[in-house]
């Protein structure tokens, strides 16, 4: 372990500072200390100086000069080392520290023997360095603060203010970082017991150099007259410290954790220890096993952990040069190829990484439940708020107990002499609404051996898993709690390999077992009503009954079971599911439903998204692939929750409404034929409702309107749309460009439309029109009027992916309109504007361009799947312009740093893309428009 906060004065502090106090044995460090500083010959050198020049400017000068030099080079020292040795973090941390400790000895050995010196000192003109905080804890990664106490017996005599601004000067000078407070031992006292961030950081201390004996008494006063006797109020005030940190920086499971103050981090296990000194007067985390808080393989645990955050942390400074806490995704990538991780198994070596780092994560969850037990026992931590209202305690089955308002085991040794308690216990929770005991958590933990193949297969622990599944209303409790302590994945061994896996990309917000928790929540609460306004076609569903939800649960816990490796996730895992589901007691008939579910669980997202469900063609493939209502219905419900299990932002009212209209057309086509999908009916249908809305038009006007659109302009765009054009497109002239902008409530975006005389690659000029003014297109259509006009409409959304709001809407009218007008040219003004944040460089995504003649009765379907960035759409729309190709409409799917264009397009003669030679020539183009801009975004 690291050198803890002594709660004495060593023997070596005692010393009075002079050239030979620095040459203390220093502990293990991560190199030899003669190659991180020579303190005794810069002491030297400094004596040396001061006797021929004095202890004036250029003295003081020169050892700034000289200590800079020595930080530098020992800090070369120590990262090289690091590097060398990417693991040894406690070597390291104390490395940061000895350097910096010597440093500090040094700067006050110049400033009270040089610079102020008193051959009269008094009573009062005494001083003590202290470091505090997680300096004086003896733990310094790369850009860590300095935290210094300087203590006074009295109020700060003159020559003590002079000695402490010397050194903060030049402390300073060295691009230091230093907090620094300057304190009696009765202000100490005093503002300790009214702040616990400055007691914890007094708790920490350790003496540096100068008056040992006053430091002594400073130890001496913090123990009687502050920390005892206010065990509890302490523990109190850092658990409230702890859960506000949470909600601050989010739970562990989020993919760009802060590995200081997120849960799981370094601060959760410094938040153990400050407790466990404060109420065990501890000096180092391994003496409670000694005191029976934590098993020796538990501590091994907490070292582990401590050991690979630290290394994080100090990686993570390394490579951004200061002191960041966060791991971004681009310091993801650059950790990880410190650390020496490398791809494993189909992944990346920085999914690899964050993996284990998860499990630390969450490791120190296990820990800090344990700990807290502990505390709860002995009266230290309250009891929970729940058992000091409701003193009476729930009823629960034989073998178990209520303890702390907790669910615990009453004989161990009972308990485990049935295997199937260790998922029964589970049932147990959920029956009574507890949570479960630590003691119980440990005990299940330490003996997951015991789920076996002949356990997982026996009727009963079948039966107790889908119950916990299905009968209780809140199953993803009981699979988050499983999932922590090692259960689901002995349980089901092929879960293990998701367990704490991260995906590195920005459209996933959670681990992979994680993201499957969140969206088995996700069905429960539509289940219970929760989602009725949100969601009313997925509440109908599971409302009117008739659903297998067996079959659902199974299906949304397996989905994902195969992502992780060189194959396609959903394959793998629907031959995954094969096997799992008929141990999980599904029958034949069932798992060939779950087996369908997993392997095309992204069917109806990828349909409704991207491809354009107005084209008849689309509705009926994809009711062709489902072939039931059914089946209809339960991918439907399967779909929505994987969505929104992927994050809090990314389902929206766009989604929503793509996977309704996808719902409900292919409904009416599987129980009235697909015959009901044709464009005929579909334009008739449009064409009477224009009528009808325009029924204070003159009739003549009706019917110039209505016989000016081709077939597709009738299904491919709402009534209220062509309300919209038909309001344009009147008595409109050559030379006009007309624009109308409104919120599209319905679709979290702002319907965009444009009318003007048809010519070749307007198509391209509005999307850069609208890449200038930052607008993300989410879909696109264009159609030409048999009389040569073009009726565009775009849907936008601003950055933050919402419609416009009504006061931008008039600039980004008249900023589109100069843009159309030439006044302003896209790819010139864009060149600034088109690059990549910092953070999302580290994604790459492979291009695949694909050329699909059969999923459109009249169009050509190119799909280009690549890297997102804010030009790429104006590129694409450019290059097919500047060949000739007639995009009809756009459709934009976008999965974080992922984006899938899909273009519904015609050749110069209105014909397909048939020929395989044009098709090459095409994706060639293509190709290099979206290097160019690679390139562009990159610079």
């Amino acid at each position: 372990m690291p050198p803890r906060a002594a709660s004495r004065v060593s023997e070596e502090s005692r010393v009075p500072l002079d050239p030979s106090a620095a040459e203390a044995t220093p502990p293990d460090l991560i190199c030899p200390p003669t190659d991180i500083i020579d303190t005794d010959a810069i002491i030297a050198a400094l004596d040396e100086k001061v006797r021929s020049e004095g202890a004036g400017d250029a003295t003081r000068a020169e050892l700034v000069q000289m200590l800079k030099d020595a930080n530098r080079t020992g800090r070369d020292a120590i990262a090289t080392a690091f590097q060398a040795d990417p693991f040894a973090s406690r070597k390291t941390t104390r490395a940061y520290t000895w350097l910096t400790d010597q440093i500090i000895r040094i700067v006050f050995y110049y400033a009270k023997t040089h610079r102020h010196p008193s051959s009269h000192q008094t009573e009062a003109e005494r001083l003590a360095v202290i470091a505090v905080g997680g300096y004086g804890r003896g733990e310094m990664a790369p850009f860590s603060d300095v935290d210094l106490l300087f203590l006074t017996p009295y109020k700060i005599t003159p020559w003590a203010e002079s000695v402490i601004e010397t050194m903060l000067y030049l402390l300073w000078d060295l691009k230091m970082k230093v907090g620094h407070s300057s304190r009696t031992i009765k202000d100490c006292i005093r503002l300790g017991k009214e702040d616990f961030t400055i007691r914890t950081a007094m708790l920490e201390h350790r003496f540096l150099t100068g008056d040992a004996e006053l430091a002594g008494r400073f130890d001496e006063a913090l123990r009687s007259d502050l920390f005892q006797g206010t065990a509890r109020e302490f523990v109190e005030a850092k658990l409230e410290e702890r859960d506000a940190r949470h909600n601050k920086h989010f739970q562990r499971y989020v993919v760009e954790p802060n590995v200081k103050e997120g849960k799981g981090g370094l601060r959760d296990l410094q938040s153990l220890f400050w407790i466990g000194k404060y109420v065990h007067g501890v000096q180092d985390a391994a003496e409670l096993v000694d005191l029976g808080v934590f098993l020796p393989e538990e501590f091994k645990a907490f070292v582990e952990a401590e050991d690979f955050l630290w290394a994080v942390r100090c990686h993570l400074h390394l490579a951004s040069r200061r002191a960041t806490e966060l791991l971004t995704f681009d310091m993801q990538v650059q950790v990880a190829e410190a650390m020496g991780y490398e791809p494993r198994a189909g992944r990346r070596a920085v999914e690899v990484f964050m993996q284990d780092y998860f499990l630390h994560a969450t490791e120190v969850g296990d820990l800090t439940r344990i700990f807290l037990t502990k505390l709860e026992a002995q009266h230290v931590k309250a009891e929970p708020l729940i058992e000091r209202i409701f003193k009476r305690k729930p009823r629960v089955k034989k073998g178990y107990e209520v303890i702390h308002g907790r669910l615990a085991v009453k004989d161990d040794d009972e308990f485990l002499s049935d295997k199937l308690n260790l998922l029964r216990i589970f049932e147990e929770a959920l029956r009574t609404g507890m949570l479960l005991h630590p003691d119980a958590m440990r005990l299940v933990k330490n003996n997951l051996d015991l789920i076996d193949t002949n356990m997982r297969s026996s009727l009963e622990a079948r039966r107790i898993f889908l119950d916990l599944l299905l009968k209780h209303g809140n199953p993803e409790r009981s699979l988050r709690r499983m999932n922590e302590l090692g259960v689901l994945a002995a349980f089901i061994p092929e879960f293990e390999p998701i367990v704490a896996m991260m995906q590195f990309n920005m459209y996933h917000s959670y681990t992979v077992d994680e993201h499957t928790i969140q969206c088995v929540a996700q069905l429960a609460m539509i289940e219970k009503g929760e989602l009725e306004e949100d969601l009313p076609i997925a509440s109908r569903i599971l409302q009117r009954g008739g659903i297998n939800r067996k079959v659902l649960y199974v299906a949304l816990l397996l989905h994902d079971i195969g992502k992780g490796q060189d194959e396609d996730h959903s394959i793998l895992g629907a031959r995954i599911a094969r096997t799992v589901a008929p141990r999980l007691g599904l029958k034949p008939s069932e798992v060939d439903t779950v087996e369908w579910l997993v392997r095309y669980h992204l069917l109806m997202s990828d349909t409704a998204q991207k491809r354009d469900i107005a084209d008849p063609r689309t509705v009926r493939d994809f009711a062709k692939a489902v072939k039931t209502v059914k089946r209809l219905d339960l991918l439907c419900v399967l779909t929505v929750c994987d969505i929104r299990g992927v994050g809090p932002d990314v389902w929206n009212n766009w989604k929503a409404v793509l996977i309704r209209a996808l719902y409900r057309q292919t409904k009416t086509a599987l129980e009235d034929g697909m015959e009901a999908l044709t464009r005929e009916n579909r334009g008739t249908e449009a064409k009477k409702a224009l009528r009808e809305a325009l029924e204070d038009w003159p009739r003549q006007d009706i019917q110039t309107e209505i016989a000016r659109h081709y077939a597709p302009y009738w299904q491919g765009l709402h009534l209220t749309a062509h309300q919209v054009f038909a309001e344009l497109l009147r008595d409109i002239t050559d030379d006009e460009i007309r624009i109308d902008l409104h919120p599209d409530e319905d679709r979290d975006a702002t319907r965009a439309c444009f009318v003007m005389a048809d010519h070749p690659g307007i198509f391209a000029r509005l999307a850069g029109a609208l890449a200038l003014v930052g607008a993300n297109v989410v879909d696109a259509r264009s159609y030409t009027t048999k009389d040569g006009y073009v009726t565009d409409a775009f849907w936008i959304q601003d950055s933050e992916g919402h419609p416009y709001e009504a006061s931008r809407l008039p600039r980004l009218k008249n900023m589109i309109r100069k843009t159309l007008n030439g006044e302003v040219v896209a790819r010139e003004a864009f060149k600034d504007r088109d690059k990549i944040k910092k953070r999302e460089r580290a994604f790459t995504v492979p291009t695949h361009i694909t050329f699909d003649n059969d999923g459109s009765d009249i169009y050509t379907i190119i799909e280009v799947d690549t890297r997102d960035r804010p030009g790429l759409l104006f590129d694409l729309a450019k290059t097919l312009a500047d060949s000739n190709v007639y995009v009809a409409n756009a459709v934009i799917a976008t999965y974080g740093e992922q984006v899938v264009d899909t273009f519904y397009v015609k050749d110069m003669f209105g014909l397909k893309y048939y020929t395989e030679s044009k098709q090459k020539t095409l994706e060639k183009r293509l190709r290099e428009a979206i290097d160019a801009g690679r390139k562009r975004a990159a610079e």
